[in-house]
């Protein structure tokens, strides 16, 4: 990493330090389903469900329903972030950057877990057997022409959730600031509605239609379309084998320069299909 330090020597009127704009950590993190690992390999265990049997006469046998079970299984990956300040910079900064420098890592080290999470919900996942599963294209919601985010797909993905009897809690819907602008252009909606997604676009609330909205500038955009994501909370799972660790130490070997160390370990998959449906809008 380049040397900046020098741009932060004092001068008469600076006396703090400004983090430029960016994404402060992880928006995704609570909204899935996470699960502590101790292994390197970690399973997401799956019950299918059954059906009741008619019981015809009298004392008859007792039936053995039998039970299917799976499961999806994930690999950790491990992430890590540092920099270094050397000690002589404190006596030319009206600063101590160590504070800054722990936060901007951690929201790097954060930002990172949403892109494991949006990466895992749209790509293949990996089955007890070692095969991939690929989102089916009936869970994708495609925009082949200019259309951005509307009313309508929403209420499609709400009913692809409903008709799959996906639990109505823990549902949420994910896309960007420009599908959010897009939802104050539908003029066909009711008063009531509209005024619903105003209060969305202006972050007084961020419900609507059973779901929680969450706004990122992280998903997926190609050939001018954006890939939003509507999901129920089990249906995507991060593993966590080694949550976020933070080290601030004196290096010796560096001249005894100050390090700011972080890292952690995770994984992510879809852990059911019918949970996460492919939400496509234009963004020119």
């Amino acid at each position: 990493m380049a040397y900046t330090g020098d741009k932060w020597y004092a001068q008469a009127y600076q006396d703090a330090v400004m983090q430029l704009a960016q994404q402060k950590g992880s928006a995704l993190r609570n909204a899935v389903w996470t699960k502590e690992a101790n292994s390197e390999k970690v399973n997401f265990e799956r019950l299918a469900g059954t059906a009741a049997v008619a019981k015809t006469t009298r004392a008859v046998a007792t039936p053995n329903v039998e039970m299917v079970h799976d499961r999806r299984v994930v690999t950790l990956v491990d992430y890590h972030w540092a920099t270094q300040h050397d000690w002589f910079d404190d006596v030319r900064m009206l600063v101590d950057p160590k504070g800054p420098y722990t936060e901007a890592g951690g929201w790097a080290m954060g930002r990172a877990i949403d892109d494991l999470i949006i990466a895992a919900a749209r790509g293949n996942a990996v089955d007890g057997a070692a095969a991939n599963v690929a989102l089916p294209a009936g869970q994708k919601i495609v925009e082949s022409g200019t259309a951005g985010m509307t009313l309508a797909k929403i209420l499609q993905a709400k009913r692809m959730l409903d008709a799959a009897e996906v639990e109505v809690e823990d549902r949420f819907f994910v896309l960007s600031a420009r599908q959010l602008e897009d939802l104050l252009g539908v003029t066909q909606i009711t008063s009531s509605d509209y005024a619903s997604v105003k209060a969305l676009v202006h972050g007084e609330i961020n419900t609507f239609l059973g779901f929680t909205f969450i706004r990122s500038e992280r998903l997926a955009i190609a050939s001018s379309k954006r890939f939003c994501m509507a999901f129920q909370k089990k249906g995507i799972g991060l593993a966590i084998g080694k949550d976020m660790m933070t080290k601030i130490d004196e290096r010796p070997d560096l001249s005894y320069a100050w390090q700011v160390y972080m890292g952690w370990s995770m994984q992510a998959t879809r852990v059911e299909e019918v949970r996460m449906i492919e939400v496509g809008a234009h963004e020119a």
